[in-house]
């Protein structure tokens, strides 16, 4: 299918207008679909010996399929009190030391079975706080890398920083290496919610760094809130999204804050604090409302972009796709993810790495491949995958585009899922024909929840929580 002019790629102000009951009625724990099936899925006896096979698969792909890679550095001196990530604390800075040791032996031995030909058309580092890294260290492991791998010319090179912590010296390394996205994290720019999450962090100091990332030439600057913090307000909320419009990035990421007490005992400290159900939704919508207001394009869950850059075109023209680092223009490539905790999505596998250091560390020093968990995909799976991946990447899912590619009938394959869709599509939330389903504006704000029909391992029993709510 070619571009879908259809689409509707901005939210209707009208439709943020939703009642308290609607608010409560889809407010339910659920994923964010960054994979399907979804990590807690995943099984501990897909090992290393799983994972070479799935490398040696993934070579013989015809048409050979391009790279993304993604390293992930785990390391900050201060832990914020509502993070999620696999992160290490430490002021100490000789522990990225052997740390980045491993990573290379892990770098070399993921290039050495692969394809040198196939292009690395995505490279992204994430944390924790790259820029924890000196700068000698950035340019390092960097180099390391393009040793090892073929980057294609347009490649899209990217970094997550912390601007409390990154140098003028760091960000200019970079630029000179050749990254050419770079985002950075605020979350909110209020001084009571800051304290209470423990990172402060002034307005002038980000404004100083994105201001230095545009003078360097950056292609694209993104900046990262989070909504549901303890304290917050619509207001107060308003006040950052205000100073966020006012710096002009071409991406601001606006993500749901995932309380998770039950694995990140710290966010504990916020019982009592946190803005939940309806209270939460109108910070979200606040938020969106402003952006929106603004000139930026609503991609879809948590993303915001200007109409002209690349995410909105991917959109627009049905090339948009969304893994582990969000959505992406990179349809069609492997992610190889390196580093403790980390990821990779192929066409027909996941597989993650360990997420405690000693277990990665005693891996590496045994030769193997620090595989912890995966899964190989089904047939269910991939057909389900692709549903789902349309209707987050794109609000439309033309039902002959799966038929054609999995060559199968929709409706016949799905029979259970279309009824299930009924009290959303009553809700205002679909819109059923015989040919699509097209999600509204307002079910947009619910999109993981509509995704959640096609997902059938959550009909399974699960003996603990597992997600954080949709909202």
């Amino acid at each position: 299918m070619g571009r879908d002019e259809s689409l509707n790629i901005n939210i209707q102000s009208e439709m943020l207008n939703v009642s308290t009951d609607l608010v409560e009625k889809y407010n339910v724990p659920g994923p964010r679909y960054t994979s399907y099936p979804t990590a807690p899925e995943w099984i501990d006896s897909f090992g290393p010996a799983n994972f070479k096979e799935t490398l040696a698969e993934s070579n013989n792909a015809r048409p050979p399929r391009p790279l993304s890679l993604y390293m992930h550095l785990p390391f900050c001196e201060s832990l914020c009190l509502f993070c999620g990530c696999n992160v290490v604390i430490s002021k100490k800075h000789g522990v990225s030391h052997p740390y980045l040791e491993k990573l290379e032996w892990e770098i070399g031995q993921i290039a050495s079975r692969l394809d040198g030909a196939r292009p690395v058309v995505q490279f992204h580092w994430g944390g924790g706080t790259p820029t924890y890294m000196s700068p000698s260290q950035l340019e390092d492991l960097f180099l390391y890398t393009r040793q090892r791998f073929q980057f294609a010319p347009d490649a899209e090179i990217g970094i997550e920083v912390d601007p409390r912590v990154t140098t003028e010296e760091q960000v200019r390394t970079l630029r000179r290496l050749g990254f050419n996205r770079i985002s950075m994290g605020v979350q909110d720019f209020n001084p009571l919610v800051q304290e209470t999450v423990h990172r402060i962090q002034p307005y002038d100091v980000t404004k100083r760094l994105l201001d230095l990332c545009r003078s360097l030439g950056f292609d694209s600057i993104n900046i990262d809130l989070i909504y549901g913090l303890p304290h917050q307000t619509p207001e107060s909320f308003v006040e950052s999204v205000d100073k966020v419009i006012g710096m002009s990035p071409d991406r601001v990421a606006m993500f749901s804050y995932a309380h998770v007490p039950w694995l990140k005992k710290q966010q504990g400290s916020f019982a009592g604090f946190i803005p939940q159900g309806m209270d939460k939704f109108r910070i979200f919508r606040s938020g969106i409302e402003r952006f929106t207001a603004a000139g930026y394009l609503y991609i879809g869950m948590d993303h915001f972009a200007r109409p002209n850059d690349e995410l909105c075109l991917a959109q627009r023209d049905r090339t948009l796709q969304r893994n582990f680092q969000g959505y992406t223009t990179k349809a069609g490539a492997d992610l190889f993810g390196m580093g403790v905790s980390a990821i990779s999505g192929l066409a027909r596998a996941y597989a993650q790495n360990f997420r405690d250091l000693d277990a990665y560390y005693g891996a590496v020093a045994q030769n193997t491949l620090p595989t912890m968990r995966g899964i190989s995909l089904t047939g269910d799976d991939l057909v389900r995958r692709a549903v789902i991946s349309k209707l987050l990447c794109h609000s439309v899912l033309h039902k002959r585009e799966i038929e054609e590619e999995f060559n199968l009938g929709f409706d016949e394959y799905f029979p259970d899922e279309l009824e299930r869709l009924k009290p959303l599509a009553a809700d205002g939330l679909v819109l059923l024909s015989p040919g699509s389903i097209s999600v509204t504006s307002l079910g947009r704000i619910f999109i993981r929840n509509v995704a959640m029909v096609f997902d059938t391992y959550l009909r399974k029993p699960k003996e603990k929580p597992l997600f954080s709510k949709t909202l």
